[in-house]
């Protein structure tokens, strides 16, 4: 099913029109200064020449998903029923 809802929203395009508002929304509420800062710490935390692309991911990707305001969540999850009931048929 979620395999199916995926491509229904990619073929109309709406899965980018999501991906662009979510974007917006989280640099507006601040979500990506946030996460910035969170890098940052780990970084660090441990130096430099010892962290990587997926330590940082694995660190900070926990933390930076409850960060996402539940406004931001909500709002998404309208959009994606809205598209739905409109285009199900």
């Amino acid at each position: 099913m979620r395999a199916v809802i995926n491509q229904k929203l990619i073929e109309m395009g709406e899965r980018e029109r999501l991906k662009e508002l979510l974007r917006a929304k989280l640099i507006e509420c601040g979500w990506r200064d946030q996460v910035k800062a969170l890098c940052k710490d780990v970084i660090k935390e441990k130096g430099i020449e010892n962290v990587t692309v997926e330590d940082l991911v694995t660190a900070v990707t926990p933390k930076g998903r409850v960060l996402v305001p539940d406004s931001v969540k909500r709002e998404l999850l309208q959009r994606i029923r809205a598209f739905l009931a409109q285009h199900s048929a």
